[in-house]
């Protein structure tokens, strides 16, 4: 949340980065809500424009994560949903509908051809439970009950050795997934982030912000 006289850094379509936003990437701290949400609209809007790949924010995560299933499609029709092949979602272990963030960020991944949710959690098993229980009602959305017409996999990922770098693996891991399905159709069988992404990422995503900035 933008605190008080600070000033927008950057205005980018639905997303406005204040000055606070943008220190999260000097680190080290957590990054919130506002930084991974503007990334994936870039992604979506920059370099992946009409893709297979529906990039889903994580406002948009959390309210699905936590509406009732019979509110599913207000949220996913919006974004053609059942148009997309492939759809990203990172995803945070807040419990409270009021609240934006927590403590915690992962990536859920769905691959229709595969018929699959594919879970990437830089620290293994923490948001198990808030990526099964996202996975689990998309999978209703899609009339595909979870274990009868969809599967759910944890993929490995590399390992965060610190409490505040999990929104940078996120980051990361979108880019490798992205760019691996568009390549190659699917989802299993796509390399790990490695150390150097992840040491270079907010420096990256700084940079990126500063650039639009100006122009």
């Amino acid at each position: 949340m933008a605190k008080k006289g600070e000033s927008v850094v950057l205005s980018y379509h639905d997303t406005l980065i204040y000055e606070s936003d943008l220190d999260l990437l000097t680190g080290p701290h957590w990054l919130n809500d506002t930084i991974i949400g503007f990334y994936l609209e870039y992604l979506n809007r920059e370099l992946f424009p009409n893709s297979v790949i529906c990039f889903i924010g994580p406002e948009v995560t959390q309210c699905l994560k936590l509406a009732p299933h019979s509110d599913t499609s207000m949220f996913l029709d919006p974004l053609e949903f059942k148009e997309k092949s492939f759809a990203v979602m990172p995803l945070n272990d807040c419990d409270d509908p009021g609240s934006a963030g927590g403590s915690h960020w992962s990536l859920l991944v769905y691959s229709r051809p595969e018929a699959s949710f594919f879970h990437i959690d830089s620290s293994q098993g923490s948001n198990s439970h808030h990526a099964q229980l996202l996975a689990s009602k998309i999978s209703q959305y899609i009339g595909r009950g979870l274990g009868v017409g969809c599967d759910f996999r944890t993929l490995n990922s590399l390992q965060q050795t610190n409490n505040y770098d999990c929104g940078v693996f996120v980051l990361c891991n979108i880019d490798n997934i992205a760019h691996y399905i568009l390549k190659n159709n699917r989802v299993s069988g796509a390399d790990l982030v490695r150390d150097v992404q992840v040491a270079k990422k907010r420096r990256e995503v700084r940079q990126l912000i500063e650039g639009l900035a100006r122009n």
